[in-house]
Parts: structure tokens; sequence; C-alpha cells
């Protein structure tokens, strides 16, 4: 199949895979509904103050891998076998808009997060290794998921230029964190007024 008909396609699979809510899919699985517990967010951070660790992780892991499949089918689809053709990292951003506003559950979705650290783990292993790090650790000294969500969206631009990352790619990671931010401004909001929630490590 053509690069001009591939890549079109991938990245409507890859919103469609973004779509798929984890953390609506295990809430079921537990007779929960996520939207309507905790602070309503389908995410990691609610299922884990609301259902307890395990499921939390499904959940996680559920995420990452939307964004790890969504920047696998960008790069196939480019047919340049290179993890940071810029393709990769726009297929990676339509798996986490998929995320943010997922077409299968009336377009409420969760912060981006997860799935956008999956889209790294395909392109820049060594520097999602490190940022998932720093991220616990940050969450597990502040027991505030978002603040270790804004620390890596500082650090992600600085780190894939030391990865060697360049150009439109850069850009595609740079949209990425700009959606983030955007689906934690009710959380930067609680933060500075010191009213954020916390989560049990």
């Amino acid at each position: 199949m053509p690069p001009a008909l591939a890549i079109p396609l991938a990245l409507i699979a890859a919103y469609l895979v973004g779509s798929i809510d984890f953390a609506v899919i295990v809430g079921r699985m537990h007779g929960v509904d996520i939207h309507k517990e905790g602070s309503g967010n389908p995410g990691t951070s609610n299922v884990l103050r609301t259902l307890g660790r395990v499921p939390a992780a499904m959940v996680f892991v559920g995420d990452t891998l939307k964004g790890t499949i969504g920047a696998a089918m960008g790069m196939v689809a480019s047919g340049v076998f290179d993890p940071t053709v810029h393709w990769a990292f726009a297929a990676g951003f339509a798996a986490v808009v998929g995320h943010c506003y997922p077409v299968f559950h009336r377009f409420k979705g969760g912060k981006g997060v997860a799935t956008g650290g999956g889209v790294l783990l395909f392109t820049v292993p060594i520097a999602a290794v490190i940022e998932i790090t720093l991220w616990a650790l940050v969450v597990w000294a502040t027991k505030t998921a978002s603040i270790g969500s804004m620390v890596i969206v500082v650090i992600t631009i600085p780190m894939l230029i030391w990865q060697g990352v360049t150009g439109l790619s850069l850009v595609w990671v740079a949209l990425i964190i700009a959606l983030v931010v955007w689906r934690h401004r009710g959380n930067i909001k609680r933060m500075v007024s010191g009213s954020e929630e916390k989560v049990p490590t």
C-alpha cells in the first residue's frame, strides 16, 4: 500500500486505538462507572484511588500500549523503519487525541500522560524509561500524580533533543505536550490553590 494511502489510514487507526478507554473497561469489570467515581477522570490515578493498585496497573499498561501501537502504525505506514520518523510521532499524537477525546466514550477521556509515554517508549525508549522512572519518583515523593506529569512535560523536549530527535518529530511531540497540559488545566489550578487530590503510594 502506498504511503499516500497508508498514512491517513494509520492516523485514523491510531485514533481509534487511542479511543479504547481501559479505565472504563477495568471499571466495568469491577462494577464501577469510573466517570462517576472519585474525580470522574477515566485515568490511572482515579482508578488507583477508586479501585486499588492492580486495576490501576492494568489501566496504566493498557493506556501506555495505545501510544506504542499508534506510533508503530505510523512508522510502518511511512515505509521508513526508523522509530523516530515523524509519522510515528504523528500517529502517536492521534492515539493521544483518541485517549483524550475517545469516539467510543462520547469524547470523554483521560489526560493523555500514559498514552504519550507509550509513544515515547516506542520512539525513544531510553528517554521514556528515564521519564517514567522520574514520574514515579515524583509521585511517590509528592503523592500527587499531576505534579509528576508536569515535571515530565517540562523535560520531554530536552530529553528528545538529547536523543537526536529533530524537525517535524519535535513538532508532533510539542502538540502532544500541549494537549496534555490543556487536559491538566484543572489540575494546575488546584495545584496552585493547594487543593489537588493525592494518590495512595
